[in-house]
């Protein structure tokens, strides 16, 4: 054992001195070469040896960069769950690497995500093997790493999670929703919204947006709807006015794939925001933009909860169901809504 650790420390040491060296010389590429060659030997190193190499890669010179890549790429083909296992390592939180400052971490971080896009990620048919088993493990592994990712490392990652034949077309629905979840984990929709916090709307469009796709392959949007309901719908008016329309579009593009329970909850708060836009009186602007993507929104959804149009808009669907309500008397609604359907159609026609 005291012989291992030995190994071990001596390993950081001949890491740190490369890493600190001034000169550049063929002595240090060739050190770099030779790091792969003792992984052969001591195979119970490699995840260290790993280790130093991702540190190396924030190597400044061409040639001495490129022979840290090819020994990384070396010891990935000795072993690739092991190796990979490492480097996501270093993609992880600062408090895991409490004997670094910040501006090594982020420096060692930033090379490490670049080598995994342009290097790993192309060649994971040559990588992953055997597919199915490595597959899962590299899913694993970016699931376990996507804390502190920015918006454009996390759409990386999920662009390359989309290219694993795991999700791919063949995919049942189910493993479609892995992917959904992973996104709704990123759009943070367990926490209280504030509609001050600019940064967690941009996120949960961003997010909403990337998760559009999988509703259409058969994952279900109901986590993100619901939060939409209830937390960003109540406060519409407070948000900034470049986010609305975004904020529109993308529920727009949803309820086409929105299940009976979710258009019957959602379908109250969009009657009563196409009724602030769709106002009974001359005013100077009409966004009728949200508008379009209001009433769209308002016709997938009532579609799919025929019943609840009556005490909303007055709009009698008679589907033979209790909740259709016929024996009450919803002529107010029903005149509120035409009337201003009839002054935006006249608004269309004075541009």
């Amino acid at each position: 054992m005291a012989d291992t650790t030995d190994d071990i420390e001596k390993l950081y040491e001949y890491g740190e001195r490369l890493n600190e060296a001034k000169d550049k010389s063929q002595v240090r590429v060739q050190a770099i070469r030779g790091l792969p060659l003792f992984c052969k030997d001591t195979p119970e190193h490699l995840s260290k040896i790993v280790d130093i190499l991702g540190q190396l890669l924030v190597a400044g010179e061409n040639v001495e960069r490129d022979a840290v890549h090819k020994a990384l790429m070396t010891v990935l083909r000795q072993d690739v769950k092991t190796s990979l296992t490492a480097l996501f390592k270093r993609i992880g939180s600062i408090e895991d690497r409490s004997a670094e400052d910040l501006s090594t971490w982020e420096s060692i971080r930033e090379k490490v995500l670049l080598f995994l896009r342009d290097k790993v990620f192309p060649l994971k048919m040559e990588l992953l093997v055997p597919q199915e088993l490595m597959e899962r493990h590299i899913t694993t592994l970016v699931k376990q790493n996507l804390q502190d990712v920015t918006a454009d490392e996390f759409k990386m990652f999920m662009d390359f999670l989309k290219s694993l034949s795991l999700f791919g077309h063949k995919a049942p629905a189910e493993r479609i929703q892995e992917l959904v979840e992973i996104i709704e984990g990123q759009a943070d929709l367990d926490a209280q919204f504030d509609v001050s916090d600019a940064d967690h709307i941009k996120r949960f469009i961003l997010c909403l947006s990337m998760a559009f796709p999988f509703f259409k392959r058969g994952a279900s949007g109901s986590k993100f709807l619901n939060y939409l309901n209830k937390q960003i719908m109540p406060v519409f008016d407070k948000l900034p006015e470049q986010w609305k329309l975004d904020l529109l579009k993308n529920l727009a593009e949803c309820s086409l794939y929105a299940i009976t329970q979710d258009s019957r909850q959602l379908l109250p708060s969009v009657v009563q925001l196409l009724k602030k836009y769709m106002v009974r009186r001359k005013i100077e602007e009409i966004n009728y933009t949200c508008i379009e993507c209001l009433l769209y929104t308002f016709h997938h959804l009532a579609h799919k909860t025929p019943n609840a149009t009556n005490s909303l808009c007055g709009y009698k669907i008679v589907t033979g169901q209790p909740s259709d309500r016929l024996g009450e008397d919803f002529s107010e609604q029903y005149k509120d809504f035409t009337e201003r359907c009839i002054y935006l159609f006249f608004y269309s026609l004075m541009l």
